[in-house]
């Protein structure tokens, strides 16, 4: 499975409340999310961002509070995958659980720009900076995970499991 996008970059410690302020908690719709995602980050991000895009940030990316509200606003947005040098844990679950790709390369973060343009293999690990003509390495992300991902996630996943079993 490969992403392609154009990269928004962000720092480190981007807690949930920057990806989805907790005054927009009232609400578990993805469109509405969506027109919040990264406002108190960015507040143009929501209207620059296109399809497919990709989020680049620096350590612990999604720390704070445990909600799925933070990586579902970031998928409602449009953005493909997220690369960061690392996520916390419980965001790092939420994100797959959604089916959002999520990728750790430190190497990639500190290789590349906002703008650039940039292609994930998430099989391989491959991360190639088409702008840069550069290529970095990430943990493959395992096949189960590739399901999720696939299938829109946990639930998703589960659904065509049990469709498929009759």
């Amino acid at each position: 499975m490969k992403i392609r996008g154009r990269l928004w970059r962000f720092g480190h410690d981007v807690d949930t409340d920057a990806i989805i302020p907790a005054r927009y908690l009232n609400t578990s719709d993805p469109q509405e999310l969506a027109r919040h995602c990264m406002e108190d980050a960015d507040a143009a991000f929501v209207e620059r961002v296109q399809p497919g895009d990709i989020i680049m940030a620096g350590k612990n990316f999604g720390c704070g509070s445990s909600r799925e509200h933070a990586p579902l606003a970031i998928k409602a947005a449009g953005v493909s995958c997220v690369i960061a040098e690392g996520f916390a844990r419980i965001f790092y679950r939420n994100a797959f659980n959604i089916g959002l790709p999520i990728v750790e390369s430190p190497e990639a973060v500190q290789g590349s720009q906002e703008g650039d343009e940039v292609e994930v293999d998430l099989a391989s690990g491959r991360i190639s900076n088409v702008t840069r003509g550069t290529t970095f390495t990430a943990q493959p992300i395992p096949p189960f995970m590739q399901e999720l991902i696939r299938d829109s996630g946990l639930l998703g996943h589960v659904a065509k499991r049990l469709k498929e079993q009759g």
